[in-house]
């Protein structure tokens, strides 16, 4: 079921004398209409609405979100049916706390879902799709690459299995998303309402913490080979995180990033060399 929110999208028109903004915003504050829809819908928490969360609201949040990883890390998984349960707790646990520290605002980060929408979902999967085969070319001829043992064995373990990996997946890149987007989030609250940067320099510096922290997150997976879990799987947050910036749903983020995955892991099922390297 795709939650959705009327406090997560706000014309900008309509909220400059909004009670509760940290700092009033004008149009320049924006990246224009290549980056941002022109729409007026802005990024939720960081200025104050729907709510404004505090530091220690943000702390805890993150928290949680290392919580979710350490579950879908430790949780053991014979197999990806077993396996669907940590992807699930790996969502559930940082929305839950997310819960309970905004209240009915959680689904801030959660619009509705239109056409629009859609396509912006095949776009960029396809744009991260191209960079992760040009960044993943240029990285393994510099560096050694770790194949994805999840992708590598996929379809190894029969058709109930395989279709679990495809339902499990599904739900961990949500995840993925969640445990991503709530940090940026974070730290753009961070940099804009405490730090006093302007938006769009929030923003950017929000963009790169978050695809280092994604990077990070994936070193376990790629063996600890640090090039390849910061250049090319950090390289998503390029198309992933674009994709939020600009429609603000982390919906679409999510659905561009399991359109992406799931071209890589047929390609695995398939036999195609390669594509475990690459997600």
């Amino acid at each position: 079921m795709m939650a959705s929110s009327t406090t997560g999208g706000r014309m900008m028109s309509e909220v400059f004398s909004e009670p509760g903004r940290i700092r009033p915003l004008v149009d320049r504050d924006r990246f224009g209409r290549v980056i941002e829809r022109a729409d007026g819908v802005d990024f939720p928490f960081y200025d104050g609405a729907p709510i404004e969360l505090a530091t220690w609201r943000w702390v805890v949040v993150w928290a949680a979100c290392i919580a979710g990883f350490l579950v879908l890390t430790f949780f053991p998984q014979p197999g990806n049916v077993v396996a669907i349960v940590p992807r699930t707790l790996f969502v559930a646990i940082p929305l839950a706390v997310l819960a309970l520290v905004a209240g009915r605002h959680w689904t801030a980060p959660f619009r509705r879902v239109g056409w629009r929408d859609l396509l912006a979902m095949v776009f960029f999967a396809v744009l991260n799709i191209v960079i992760t085969f040009t960044v993943g070319a240029i990285v393994s001829m510099l560096f050694r690459v770790t194949p994805n043992t999840t992708i590598a064995a996929a379809g190894e373990a029969g058709s109930v299995d395989a279709i679990a990996l495809y339902a499990g997946s599904a739900i961990q890149l949500v995840g993925e998303e969640v445990f991503t987007l709530l940090p940026f989030l974070a730290v753009l609250y961070l940099l804009f309402a405490k730090g006093g940067l302007s938006r769009r320099a929030a923003v950017v510096l929000a963009w790169i913490a978050s695809a280092l922290w994604f990077g990070a997150a994936h070193l376990p997976t790629y063996d600890w080979n640090v090039a390849q879990a910061f250049l090319v799987i950090g390289s998503a947050r390029i198309a992933f995180t674009l994709a939020f910036i600009r429609t603000k749903n982390l919906w679409v983020a999510a659905g561009a990033h399991i359109l992406s995955d799931w071209v890589f892991l047929t390609a695995a099922v398939a036999g195609l060399a390669g594509a475990s390297a690459l997600t």
